[in-house]
């Protein structure tokens, strides 16, 4: 499943309760999709990395109780009280990372949402994740009874995908366009390959980052190939000189006539900052003149930029115009 599809099945999993483990390779943003999930419910999220803990900092540390002359297990404090009534998450984490004594440890919370004295709060729900076993990462075989716990999914990278959220999360207009130009850099990874940094869809936010934290340009290719590797960061650079090459992008918007690249490189980058301009600074007569503007574009880049505009969230029908642009693309489209 791709992240909008696997977004969409998680909320209704974890609405009911029902224990699901998400399968991913590294940094294609499992964790980030489970939080985002909580952020946007308004629930708590409780990250516990599994691989990190040992079986009595999940069961608890017993003590005697003189009273009653017995031992009594006192709960961890990471975890969410008993008495709780606010809906959250527990995200087990790097699960298939953990050694199988914490596994374990971990068959009673999952299935019967208790270990020990401690129970889960009621309206909490259990997710987990790890890296597939060919990932080359450090795993451990989840035990079939564990594994029996879970409903199983995995998370396929999509660009498609990645790009919609991209364009909400104003992620670099340059590193949109370069991926919408090469897509298949956004996921590089190779099990079979030792290099320490490569494209991932967490490297590229961190290219993100990096482009926003003003490190000077002749520094840039040294550390951006910190994060997706030496070759993507030479190419994505290289690229990134072709954002020069576009017309200026507020005669675009405020109806002037402009010429239009030829390297298919720079149309798409002018496509992705037509979009990142008109969400800045949205009107109608803005939204009109871009409409009409692609009409001068193959079709190809017409109807990728008002893709790219409705992934964006802008509403195309608010303009006056949008309805004489659907009559003059019905042969492509079925609206």
């Amino acid at each position: 499943m791709n992240a909008k599809e696997l977004k969409t099945v998680l909320e209704g999993l974890i609405k009911s309760k029902i224990p699901t483990f998400l399968w991913g390779s590294p940094g294609v943003g499992k964790s980030s999709i489970v939080a985002q999930i909580a952020n946007e419910n308004k629930m708590e999220f409780v990250d516990l990395r599994l691989s990190l803990l040992d079986p009595t900092d999940l069961r608890g540390i017993p003590f005697f109780d003189k009273e009653e002359k017995t031992a009594v297990w006192a709960k961890p404090e990471f975890l969410p009280k008993s008495d709780s009534l606010s809906k959250g998450i527990l995200f087990l984490d790097e699960i298939n990372s953990a050694p199988p004594t914490i596994q374990a440890a971990a068959y009673q919370l999952i299935l019967d949402r208790k270990i020990g004295e401690y129970s889960l709060p009621i309206n909490f729900a259990i997710i987990a994740a790890g890296n597939f076993e060919s990932d080359r990462g450090v795993t451990y075989r989840m035990p079939t009874p564990l594994a029996n716990r879970f409903i199983h999914l995995n998370f396929d990278v999509d660009f498609e995908a990645w790009k919609e959220w991209a364009i909400k999360n104003d992620i670099d207009k340059k590193i949109v366009s370069y991926l919408s130009y090469k897509s298949e850099n956004l996921f590089l990874f190779d099990p079979k390959s030792n290099q320490k940094a490569f494209a991932t869809p967490r490297s590229w936010e961190y290219v993100d980052k990096i482009l926003k934290s003003n490190i000077p340009f002749n520094l840039l290719e040294n550390v951006i190939s910190g994060a997706i590797g030496k070759e993507s960061a030479i190419e994505f650079l290289n690229y990134s000189k072709v954002m020069n090459e576009i017309p200026n992008i507020d005669d675009i918007l405020n109806g002037n006539e402009v010429v239009i690249p030829s390297k298919n490189s720079a149309l798409f980058g002018m496509c992705v900052g037509i979009v990142y301009a008109l969400k800045k600074d949205f009107n109608i007569e803005k939204l009109t003149n871009i409409l009409k503007f692609t009409l001068s574009l193959n079709d190809e880049f017409s109807m990728m930029l008002i893709q790219d505009m409705q992934r964006g969230g802008i509403n195309l029908e608010l303009s006056p115009y949008w309805k004489d642009w659907v009559d003059a693309h019905r042969y492509l489209i079925s609206i």
